[in-house]
């Protein structure tokens, strides 16, 4: 899963069996474009596929006209609000969960998603917390 989110209390996902390479990132960044005006900062963390060459023939293909990209110092989780989307998501939405099947797993964490989607007040407290190194 890869997820963002706005200084508005937003939460924006995308799911996948397999792990996030370049066209998946592209893929995401096009879906942020299409969903926020203006234009986006993205702080991400060190992922190679956030590097890769199709990220970087994105953004010299136009997506630079309206994306900034920030990169976090190597693992530095404090620093990266998203850190409290999935802190959240297994701490408290999720916890104590056991599931039978991947299928189940995906169903428990598309619910998850909607209930926090349904608390901007807690996504934008994860831009806040970033400043003080702590996640609720």
């Amino acid at each position: 899963m890869i997820s963002a989110i706005t200084p508005e209390g937003k939460l924006y996902t995308m799911t996948r069996e397999k792990a996030f390479d370049g066209q998946a990132i592209v893929h995401f960044l096009k879906h942020l474009l299409r969903h926020l005006s203006g234009k986006l900062l993205v702080i991400w963390d060190g992922l190679p596929a956030h590097r890769s060459r199709k990220v970087k023939d994105f953004l010299r293909q136009g997506g630079a006209k309206r994306l900034f990209l920030a990169q976090l110092p190597s693992y530095a989780p404090e620093l990266n609000p998203d850190e409290g989307v999935w802190h959240y998501l297994k701490n408290v939405e999720m916890k104590n969960l056991c599931c039978h099947h991947l299928q189940e797993l995906k169903d428990e964490l598309g619910k998850a998603i909607t209930r926090l989607r349904h608390k901007p007040d807690r996504i934008q407290g994860f831009i806040r917390q970033v400043r003080l190194g702590v996640y609720v």
